[in-house]
């Protein structure tokens, strides 16, 4: 049972100023332990939440005890529980959580339980972020006419979720068109701290994107989790987790003219990367932070997920207290924010002496070392110097096919492809952009890449340089604040003249809604085998995501993706050779478009301003026409329409009892897929344009939707019909059961067919048998996508053996009853001359409490073959297994 809280008797008031009291806090003085000075400020945040909800029953003295000896414990890989102040939702993975919460209400209601308790027991933050088809893009009327198209498609889906803000509560729903949802988090949602029934407690949040991680450029410790830990933590499960490492990273010194912070992101992203930070914390100190914009830091944050690390973390200092009165908090918020973490010492002042912190591991980078860089043309930790791209892309058109090659034959390198665009001529060569985006919430919250790219489109307006017709440029800012300092520092309407348009706000190019490319573009590259490329201001650049015709996609900052589209090319040495030739008919350098640094500061400082976050969040809370206009019905059981495409009755509760399932073994299962390294959450599920030969298009046209009509994966979310008709569906899916044949397909084993991998795992289910995959290492990295673990666990997948897993990816397996394992240090399936032909077995003990975290399995196959495999199950407490949620805790 719970008790009262042990820590109560330091619970200690924080006065105001001027009289009475902010609120009461839980003191790390009071405790009077000098092992918490020492302690990482990100550890602090997990101490303070553990004693806060010590009850000695969900959380205990001991867990407690944990954090504090962290220097000790964390080696150790013990557990803990954490309690988040709340959790954040976007609209994707909003919609499979409130379903998930629409079918438990449904599911106690039926068993005779109290079908009104199924509501958030946290704080809800779901932000629509009008994840934008790129349809229209080069037109002044672009964003009300994607944003007319995206109501049209997705009108149920956003009634759906309006339904989801009334029949839940403590759950808050920002609209369609207001931002993008990390944007969002930080320039309006982020609290930094709360004050709740008199309490006041850090900031923390769980985000089922796991670019949720931005927020921790504004001193809030957040992460990304699978939808199914995210509900959980909504239902009041502590999340357990295992007590991570803190990487210090410290920087000094100060950018270079002419650098920006998307070069250091991607600078610091391919040190980490180097280094090793999968499961761990990073924490930025040193006088070098002192010099970076709080939006700066915010960008290196929200790539914590491409260097791999749990989050990047700036604790709180003068320059976060700055940005929130610049977004907009009051004053009065501001003071409390600052006296309660330098009360609790969790303030960082660059001005005094700093208490030497422990870390687990250290990095320094000097920040007049980076220079500009480009990221690709596969991965986002592929960086690559800007002075070094020319001869960097020339080596992957030689290179063998994989992450850094393409495998062009040296007499068809050179080509060129010329065709007819609307009446004018037009070439096309291997490297040609054809997919230009400022897009993304990586960088969008950046005034100063933003205003930069503003200033290159301008100069390079004056100049007499412009984009070809051709390229797909877009622009899409995360907050409606981008568009109002676009336009008061006059830039915009360079960046119009260059195509860049706004299109909306929102995910667009980076999570696949390139939209469609003219015909005769798409045309020119798909007759001759052209490697056509996209060059983009986000985060992911994994193959098959950004568009199916482009195979090289670069990461760029906003201002390089203005002087990319500008070249036409990424075939080009910016320091040897002109981008174009002006109006002069001389020759314009990218030195001649480049804004200097102080270019760039001088108009953030008079183009952003307060009462542009003001007026822009104020409007959140009265909605827009459109989705006020949506009609939606009262009752709190949700009404499911069999007929409905975009909102479906998943089957996990169907058949629920009150006493969760027990362990599962496999028997004889046939390998569904064979797989090599880096199968990220994209090659499982992807988010972006459904194709039309897949089965998910087969299912839509068999119930009367036109193709135009298909929108994307990403938006049928919520029917898992579609869904799982859509993992493993995307087209640049690499199955060695395929022998080198690339695409969505795998054999049938028994048959030797070769069918869409949807139609070989319902074949396998519909003769009783049931399907194991083989991975390679980094299984699942990229996006925090629910539907990976879901999707698979439909196909009737019950267990991946890999050799390495992300982090998400392996939680949100066993929450889906996957069984996930990992192949000893040095052993591989090739290693084990494993060939997917093979039948396995794999024996878990029948009685739970027989089941240890990091257990040794032996896997038998029916060829005689047998291997040990590791069992991921990484801590004691899972919330799930086989089913969502059951309301008990197993004991694994």
């Amino acid at each position: 049972m719970a008790s009262i809280n042990p820590f109560k008797d330091i619970l200690t008031s924080l006065p105001k100023p001027g009289g009475g009291e902010f609120g009461k806090y839980y003191s790390f003085p009071a405790l009077n332990d000098s092992r918490i000075d020492k302690l990482p400020y990100s550890i602090r945040i997990l101490l303070e939440s553990a004693i806060r909800n010590c009850d000695n029953f969900q959380v205990t003295k001991n867990d407690v005890e944990k954090i504090i000896n962290w220097q000790n414990t964390a080696p150790k890989q013990v557990e803990i529980p954490f309690k988040p102040a709340r959790v954040l939702l976007q609209d994707f993975t909003g919609v499979p959580a409130v379903v998930d919460l629409a079918c438990m209400r449904d599911a106690m209601n039926n068993l005779g339980g109290d079908s009104n308790k199924i509501n958030p027991l946290v704080p809800v933050d779901l932000v629509i972020d009008h994840s934008v088809q790129v349809d229209l893009a080069r037109s002044e009327n672009a964003v009300q006419t994607n944003m007319q198209l995206e109501f049209q498609r997705n009108t149920e889906r956003f009634a759906f979720l309006k339904w989801g803000a009334n029949a839940f509560h403590n759950m808050l729903v920002v609209p369609p068109g207001s931002g993008i949802v990390h944007q969002v988090n930080l320039e309006y949602l982020g609290r930094v701290v709360f004050s709740n029934d008199g309490i006041l407690y850090p900031d923390s949040v769980i985000g089922t994107d796991s670019h949720t991680t931005m927020i921790d450029g504004l001193g809030i410790a957040g992460w990304g989790v699978g939808g199914i830990e995210a509900e959980a933590a909504m239902l009041g499960q502590p999340m357990s987790m295992v007590l991570p490492g803190v990487v210090g990273f410290k920087l000094s010194g100060k950018l270079r003219d002419g650098v920006t912070a998307t070069d250091l992101v991607l600078t610091v992203t391919q040190m980490l990367r180097k280094h090793g930070v999968v499961g761990k914390f990073v924490e930025f100190y040193g006088e070098g932070v002192g010099k970076l914009s709080l939006a700066d830091r915010a960008t290196i944050a929200n790539m914590s997920p491409e260097y791999g690390a749990t989050m990047g973390f700036f604790p709180v200092d003068h320059v976060t207290l700055e940005y929130l009165k610049l977004t907009g908090r009051s004053d009065e918020t501001v003071s409390m924010i600052e006296a309660y973490l330098r009360a609790n010492n969790m303030f960082v002042d660059y001005n005094e002496p700093q208490i030497e912190r422990v870390y687990s591991s250290s990095l320094e980078l000097d920040l007049l070392d980076v220079e500009p860089c480009i990221s690709g043309p596969k991965r986002p930790h592929d960086r690559v110097p800007l002075k070094e791209m020319k001869a960097d892309w020339h080596s992957c058109l030689d290179n063998k096919v994989g992450f850094k090659g393409f495998a062009v034959p040296k007499e068809s390198q050179d080509k060129i492809i010329k065709f007819d665009f609307h009446g004018q001529p037009a070439e096309l060569r291997h490297g040609s952009f054809v997919i230009a985006a400022i897009t993304s919430c990586t960088n969008t919250s950046n005034p100063s890449v933003m205003l930069g790219a503003g200033l290159v489109a301008k100069k390079a307006c004056e100049l007499g340089l412009e984009v070809k017709p051709w390229i797909k440029t877009s622009l899409a800012p995360g907050s409606g604040v981008v568009t109002k300092y676009l336009q008061k520092s006059g830039l915009q309407q360079y960046l119009n003249q260059q195509g860049f348009h706004i299109v909306g706000y929102g995910c667009t190019t980076c999570i696949g809604n390139s939209g469609d490319l003219d015909e005769s573009v798409a045309a020119a590259i798909s007759e001759n085998d052209i490697v056509a490329a996209a060059v983009l201001s986000g985060n992911r650049n994994f193959e098959g995501r950004v568009h199916p015709l482009t195979r090289a996609n670069y990461l760029a900052s906003p201002p390089l993706v203005v002087a990319y589209a500008l070249a036409g090319t990424v075939d080009i040495d910016f320091e040897k050779e002109p981008i174009g030739i002006g109006k002069d008919g001389k020759s314009v350098y990218f030195k001649d478009i480049w804004p200097s640094t102080e270019e760039v500061a001088g108009v953030v400082q008079t183009s952003v301003l307060p009462d542009m976050f003001k007026s822009t969040y104020e409007a959140i809370t009265k909605g827009n026409p459109l989705w006020n206009m949506l009609s939606v019905p009262a009752s709190t059981l949700y009404t499911w329409d069999s007929s409905s495409t975009y909102i479906h009755e998943p089957p996990y509760f169907k058949n629920m009892t009150m006493n969760p399932p027990g362990a599962h073994s496999v028997k004889n299962a046939f390998c569904l897929l064979n797989f090599g390294d880096s199968i990220t959450t994209d090659h499982i599920s992807p988010a972006g344009s459904i194709h039309k030969d897949s089965p998910a298009a087969k299912y839509l046209l068999e119930r009367g939707v036109d193709r135009k009509d298909f929108n994307s994966y990403g938006s049928r979310r919520g029917n898992d019909e579609i869904m799982a008709r859509g993992t493993f569906a995307n087209i640049r899916l690499v199955n060695k059961l395929l022998n080198g044949e690339v695409g969505p397909k795998t054999v049938h084993i028994p048959t030797g067919d070769k069918l869409s991998v949807f139609d070989a795992a319902m074949r396998y289910k519909a003769d009783g048998y049931e399907t194991i995959i083989l991975a390679g290492a980094e299984y699942g990295s990229g996006s925090s996508r629910d539907w990976a673990a879901k999707g698979p666990m439909l196909l009737g997948v019950k267990a991946v053996i890999a050799k390495s897993f992300e982090r998400i990816h392996r939680s949100n397996l066993v929450g889906m009853g996957i069984i996930p394992l990992c192949f000893k240090s040095g052993e591989d399936a090739d290693s084990l001359g494993l060939t997917g032909h093979e039948r396995y077995t794999i024996d878990l003990p029948n009685d739970i409490s027989g089941i240890r975290p990091g257990q040794d399995i032996t896997v038998v196959t029916d060829t005689g073959k047998s291997f040990t495999c590791i069992l991921r199950f990484d801590t004691e407490v899972l919330y799930a297994t086989n089913t969502l949620f059951q309301n008990s805790m197993l004991k694994f």
